[in-house]
């Protein structure tokens, strides 16, 4: 199925859901680098609430269009860069750069598949991911100091949550581009692949998301996502929407008869 896209985009952020739930979200402009304007960015915003409002899916697979890039950030040919920094923080989208990098209450998990350059407001889309699937020929920075800018839309501060503080900063405050490898050693890049194989090893990931329950998946992001302010113990306490959901579905008894049958569970959200 594939939805009814905007008069505004019609052809430059691509969307669709396969009858397994899975979600493609293709930031398709090649031209640019896939570099996002104010009209991308509105239709990203549109295309994450349609998701969060679509019970049927289960995860979402986030890429760009061409060999090149996976995103290279905010389109620096657009009006946007006729603001002053000032003015740009003091519209910061609370979603973040994509309507994704800063987004929590998106409950399925988003896999990025970096198959190009990923800088500046792209870098912040795989910072906004959960899994990333990399070509080895991709590259990934926060480069805007060295425009005179700064990653305001989650990337200095989810840069460092996420990797070691010296590696992180070693990143920030030179502006550099590093590969795809180095970012694995890192710890931020799952896998890392030739490009030729990057559809398959996504696919990989996707089919080890969907041997799970789907309410079980969807818990396990809720409770990441909104209760990374908490202690452990306090986050064990806290009494989510998801979590209550996986607790009393029928997922859980299916999973359960299953294993005791020593078969594959067929999850009744399929």
């Amino acid at each position: 199925m594939t939805d009814q896209q905007t008069d505004a985009q019609p052809d430059e952020v691509r969307f669709d859901i396969d009858d397994r739930g899975v979600a493609s979200v293709v930031i398709d402009r090649p031209r640019v680098l896939n570099a996002v304007d104010r009209a991308t960015h509105d239709r990203l915003n549109e295309i994450w609430a349609a998701i969060e409002a679509d019970d049927r899916v289960r995860l979402v697979v986030v890429t760009g269009g061409g060999e090149k890039a996976f995103c290279v950030g905010a389109d620096m040919s657009a009006d946007a860069v006729d603001k002053t920094g000032l003015e740009y923080w003091a519209e910061l989208d609370p979603n973040g750069f994509g309507g994704l990098s800063l987004r929590t209450t998106l409950d399925v998990p988003v896999i990025a598949k970096v198959n190009g350059y990923a800088l500046g407001g792209g870098m912040e889309i795989v910072l906004g991911a959960d899994i990333v699937v990399a070509a080895d020929r991709a590259q990934f920075g926060l480069t805007e100091p060295r425009v005179g800018r700064l990653a305001l839309d989650g990337g200095i501060h989810q840069l460092v949550r996420r990797i070691p503080y010296t590696q992180a900063m070693g990143l920030l405050v030179t502006g550099r581009k590093a590969p795809a490898d180095e970012l694995q050693r890192m710890g931020l890049v799952n896998e890392v692949v030739p490009a030729a194989d990057l559809d398959a090893a996504v696919e990989r990931w996707v089919e080890q998301v969907l041997a799970c329950a789907p309410t079980s998946v969807r818990a396990v992001k809720q409770m990441v996502t909104r209760t990374a302010h908490l202690s452990a113990h306090e986050a064990r306490a806290m009494r989510l929407p998801a979590l209550m959901d996986a607790l009393d579905s029928e997922d859980s008894a299916e999973g359960v008869a299953a294993f005791q049958q020593k078969r594959s569970p067929v999850w009744p959200g399929k």
